[in-house]
């Protein structure tokens, strides 16, 4: 049996990204809430693409990671398979 675990080295880029220097109310808007506001702070963010190959590999199913909400995210996923 295989099991995959996250190294502290996977999660370096934590660290830097500039949603730990904000707030998670950004990206975890109340259900109907704007992301507006959290996808212009990832846009600036050069961990972006970190986080969200983070995000697809453990399947985050909330939230915005990457720049990309829960239904944008859905949608890749289905587009790379």
């Amino acid at each position: 049996m295989h099991i995959d675990t996250i190294t502290p080295d996977d999660l370096a880029w934590q660290a830097q990204a500039l949603c730990a220097q904000t707030g998670a109310d950004f990206f975890f808007p109340e259900p109907g809430s704007s992301v507006r506001e959290a996808k212009r702070i990832c846009a600036l963010c050069e961990m972006r693409p970190a986080c969200l190959e983070y995000a697809l590999r453990n399947d985050e199913r909330f939230g915005v990671w990457g720049g990309l909400s829960e239904k944008e995210r859905l949608e890749l996923r289905r587009t790379r398979h």
